[in-house]
């Protein structure tokens, strides 16, 4: 599997174990998809993200099965997109579970539906959950009014997951609290803001004076914060290079000289996904 261990870490949510950096896999096009992920499990992560809208699952599912590493040593995260003509939500969810072993470890909602529907959506999470084909269910690019609403209707409130955009520009901090103080885990999305701003001079000062690149600094940076990162790259070196990133620690004050990036909703790389 590599030469660089798989770091593993409790989910604050349950008992579920997750890595603490993900691997990322949207706008991943074939045939490199299939190619970085075998990269990426060489290098030694566990954690990999994928969903319904970005046409990657069949890459994931396949990539796993040609490493030759047992299926239980992935953790897999998939979404649900939307309701689809013809297709209950139940079922459009078993086409992507198909694709990895007969269970995913957390399935989440991609985007808030409509309240009516954002209910029967969930209640097919919940049913999955119940069958054991999901480990873990749970939400992305959920505010919280959209959290609020789910109390009524949720069987399992809170969600086990939101995974919503953050990074110094994009901070989110209110949201952030809210998931904390609910023990609800926090995934982090382009984390390294897609590479808009690695030349940031905050950032560059900080990765110079660790001998790291802006990357690696944004990516413990999330860590510190208690966030799990999903960088992704398909790139051989920067995928390896993106796992590398637990010999240094971001002291207390480079910590709030990257806090004081923050730009809000400005700040979003998706800014319709920002709350």
């Amino acid at each position: 599997m590599g030469s660089v261990a798989r770091h593993r870490a409790e989910n604050t949510a349950g008992s579920q174990v997750l890595s603490q950096i993900g691997f990322g896999t949207y706008k991943l096009a074939a045939p490199r998809c299939t190619k970085a992920i075998l990269e990426a499990i060489s290098a030694g992560y566990c954690l990999f993200d994928t969903a319904q809208l970005y046409e990657t699952e069949k890459q994931l599912g396949q990539a796993i099965r040609l490493s030759g590493v047992p299926r239980a040593d992935f953790v897999v995260t998939t979404k649900i997109k939307k309701i689809q003509t013809g297709l209950s939500p139940y079922d459009a969810c078993l086409s992507s579970i198909d694709k990895f072993g007969g269970y995913v470890d957390l399935f989440l909602i991609h985007t808030p539906f409509p309240k009516q529907q954002a209910e029967f959506v969930w209640q097919a999470l919940e049913q999955l959950l119940q069958e054991g084909k999901t480990m873990r269910i749970g939400v992305s690019n959920y505010g919280i009014k959209h959290l609020e609403d789910m109390k009524s209707y949720a069987v399992l409130w809170p969600p086990h997951v939101n995974q919503i955009e953050l990074h110094p520009w994009c901070q989110q901090r209110e949201l952030v609290k809210y998931c904390q103080t609910n023990n609800i885990a926090i995934q982090a999305y382009s984390p390294l803001a897609t590479g808009q701003r690695l030349g940031d001079p905050t950032l560059l000062a900080i990765a110079q004076s660790h001998g790291k690149t802006p990357a690696q600094v944004l990516i413990r940076y999330s860590i510190q914060k208690g966030w799990v990162p999903l960088p992704k790259s398909a790139t051989p070196h920067r995928i390896k290079e993106n796992l590398d990133v637990f010999d240094f620690e971001i002291s207390e004050q480079d910590m709030e000289r990257l806090d004081a990036l923050d730009e809000g909703k400005e700040g979003a790389v998706f800014k319709f996904n920002v709350h």
